[in-house]
């Protein structure tokens, strides 16, 4: 299951952000939610450019040198989950059903199985990253 998880996950959101804009669900003209997923793809663009050269990975599988505590990880583990959630929560929001809650959800369980799974290979890999789980938080700074 961990490997289905990890392997796939980023499948899983991607459908879920083609689903809600096929039904026309995943942008709304409200300036709030216009602003959380403008805030959401600067959070993930600030992530990634936050990696070292030729040390992004899409899996799970840690492949820097050490854990990364610029940018955006110097508040939150796992900025570009948090960025995925805030814009699919937005757009959830925007257009609340019971069809758009169930595609958060289902997009929040497997974020949260990611960040399980992940947080396991980085303990592994990163002796002092049980120090920096211990003073940052994993998705939402000074909360979670």
């Amino acid at each position: 299951m961990s490997t289905v998880i990890s392997r796939y996950a980023l499948l899983f959101v991607i459908g879920a952000f083609v689903l809600l804009a096929a039904t026309g669900n995943l942008f709304s003209s409200s300036v709030v939610v216009i602003a959380a997923q403008l805030l959401a793809v600067s959070i993930a663009i600030w992530a990634r450019r936050s990696f070292p050269t030729k040390t992004f990975r899409v899996d799970a599988t840690p492949s820097a040198e050490t854990v990364i505590r610029r940018g955006p990880y110097r508040l939150i583990r796992h900025p570009m989950y948090s960025a995925a959630l805030l814009f699919i929560w937005a757009a959830v929001l925007a257009h609340l059903s019971t069809w758009t809650a169930a595609i958060g959800a289902f997009v929040t369980i497997i974020a949260a199985l990611r960040i399980v799974f992940e947080e396991r290979f980085l303990r592994d890999r990163y002796p002092d990253y049980a120090g920096y789980a211990q003073v940052t938080k994993a998705i939402v700074p000074y909360l979670i």
